[in-house]
């Protein structure tokens, strides 16, 4: 690729110019989409927009399974389950579901390929080539199939396969059957094709040509496997640059922007043979702010990521994610509505949420089971437009999402296929903190623990004192206010309480001791008056909240009238040391 072709070609915004600028050579269709995308030597970070709007975005920080072929060893098979395990090399066992094998396949050709059972297709130590049509998440491994596909840009081969089949969204029955026709005459002799919405116009001869294309492509699979022990990855799926060529980059797409010199030409090149008609929209990005960041993709994406999802009109979405299922409930929020008419404001609101909603199953790859509550409506053909709706903007989706239907209830019930990661697993893990919980018991909670503890333990000892400590935030719980609470509990348990808090420790964590009353006194480091700290101030103390709560050598502080300051960090002085709390001020 020629310097003065990349420089053609390259892509440089204006100081203050729309993100969304249409060229002389491009489409103008009712949407303008384009593709985003960065990349450098630790990840590759993809974005789609529609309108100026993301609604896809793709990341790739390791070598991709799915779609990915291994040569298996099986290690164990369960005939219970009409089910195996194969060793494929990787850290878990793939798992292979007799019943379902063909599945990945769509619904009309699974049900015409007939699944045997298990313990007739396959024996332990047996070699067998499979693919992964989803990744291992947690605890599970890959699902695999035996059911093999080669992608194409407009055609999916089917090896193992004998049936020919075209894609739903194919809607015009006359080039439903002009392409059915052209994969027959095409295909290998024994194997079977599926046809592509992207075929939709093609000629007989870029078919025939990618056909031949992909039949090769096996070819050199099949003498990988031969040339290769088990457990062993036979043909790996295409990196994301790749994958995005052949599956996104369409003519529906009016540009893709890339901000390396060195993708951007190879795309140029794959382009020139596959699709010359789509190399005038691809162009390099070569201004000093970042792609992403000129985009604004990063807030997005942060914005992808939370639980509350805000809608125009002031109604919002909560997207929470169980074990089992995604549930999305729809608020009214902040909308009031513009006429006098519930219902109306009530189907306004819904319908708002179903194009959010649809863009951000797409957004965050959302896959599974999908439960959606609706707000209630009492009008059958107001839920009528509501499912029409639905099934409107899931043609967006270029994953395969199936309206179930409503239940009695009023939800909505929608599956996803589901192959990787979704985009939540794929930029945060489990937190340390609450285990996944997203709740963690409250200061009052383990204050009320500490004090059963300490009576128990206090019940059966003769230890003269008693040493606890626990996070700041209990801490201010335990003494309570003016430390009536610490009082009232050395006077039940007859003993002298000494208390330290530490930052260090979680919420929920706590230490009891019981012992000789100076060893006990040691273990805290008392205060001098005029003692200076840097403190960072907590939440409020006491009951008005005038003052801010502070951590001194491990003694909870009183910061007087600090309580506007929370969340500073701040130099203070101790001002009074006889005090059940010892409390400070602000140096100054």
């Amino acid at each position: 690729m020629s310097r003065k072709r990349l420089r053609k070609r390259s892509l440089s915004p204006a100081a203050g110019g729309a993100r969304i600028q249409r060229f002389e050579n491009e489409p103008s269709p009712r949407m303008f989409k384009e593709i985003l995308i960065t990349r450098d030597e630790r990840e590759g970070r993809a974005a789609v927009l529609e309108d100026g709007v993301l609604s896809e975005f793709l990341i790739a920080r390791e070598e991709r399974q799915v779609g990915s072929i291994y040569k298996g060893r099986v290690a164990n098979v369960l005939p219970g389950m009409n089910a195996a395990f194969v060793d494929l090399g990787l850290e878990r066992n793939g798992f292979l579901c007799a019943d379902d094998a063909a599945a990945h396949l769509g619904e009309e050709a699974s049900a015409s390929l007939k699944t045997a059972n298990i313990k007739d297709m396959i024996k332990v130590d047996q070699e067998v080539i499979v693919q992964v049509v989803k990744e291992a998440v947690g605890t599970k491994g890959a699902r695999i199939t035996t059911f093999v596909t080669m992608p194409g840009r407009y055609l999916v081969l089917l090896p193992s396969a004998n049936y020919v089949g075209v894609s739903r969204r194919v809607e015009d029955e006359k080039e439903r059957e002009r392409l059915r026709l052209i994969a027959e005459k095409s295909k290998p002799e024994g194997m079977g094709v599926i046809v592509r919405t992207s075929a939709v116009g093609r000629s007989d001869e870029e078919l025939t040509r990618e056909m031949k294309f992909l039949a090769r492509s096996w070819n050199r699979v099949q003498k990988s496997a031969r040339r290769r022990r088990a457990p062993a990855i036979v043909h790996q799926e295409l990196a994301l640059i790749d994958k995005i060529v052949r599956d996104i980059l369409h003519s529906d797409v009016n540009r893709l922007v890339i901000d390396n010199a060195e993708e951007y030409a190879k795309v140029i090149e794959r382009l020139e043979a596959s699709a010359p008609k789509l190399v005038e929209r691809v162009f390099l990005y070569n201004h000093n702010v970042p792609l992403f960041e000129f985009y604004g993709i990063d807030h997005e994406i942060e914005q992808a990521l939370s639980r509350k999802v805000w809608l125009e009109s002031g109604g919002y979405l909560i997207i929470d994610r169980t074990e089992a299922l995604w549930a999305i409930d729809v608020n009214t929020g902040k909308y009031i509505g513009k006429t006098s008419s519930l219902a109306d404001t009530i189907l306004k609101t819904n319908l708002e949420a179903v194009r959010e909603i649809c863009r951000q199953l797409r957004l965050r790859d959302i896959g599974g089971i999908i439960i959606v509550d609706f707000i209630d409506m009492e009008s059958a053909s107001d839920r009528r437009r509501l499912l029409s709706a639905v099934v409107e903007e899931l043609k967006k989706d270029r994953t395969r999402t199936h309206l179930v239907g409503m239940t009695e209830l009023g939800l909505v019930q929608l599956t996803r296929k589901r192959e990787g990661k979704d985009l939540d697993l794929v930029l945060r893990e489990e937190c340390p903190y609450c285990e996944g919980r997203g709740r963690i018991l409250s200061p009052r909670t383990v204050a009320l623990r500490i004090r059963r503890e300490i009576l128990r333990k206090a019940a059966g000892s003769q230890e003269e004192a008693v040493f606890v400590e626990m996070h700041p935030r209990v801490g201010k719980e335990f003494l309570g206010q003016d430390a009536e609470e610490l009082q009232a509990l050395e006077q039940q348990v007859g003993r002298p309480v000494y208390v330290r808090v530490s930052e260090d420790l979680h919420q929920e964590q706590y230490d009891v001791l019981m012992g000789r009353r100076k060893d006990m006194a040691r273990r805290i480091e008392k205060l001098n008056l005029g003692q200076k700290a840097e403190v960072y101030l907590e939440e409020g103390f006491g009951s008005d909240s005038r003052s801010a709560t502070a951590v001194v050598n491990g003694n909870l502080v009183e910061a007087l009238n600090l309580g506007d300051r929370v969340g500073d960090i701040v130099e203070l002085r101790v001002s009074d040391i006889t005090a059940a709390v010892p409390k400070a001020k602000l140096h100054r």
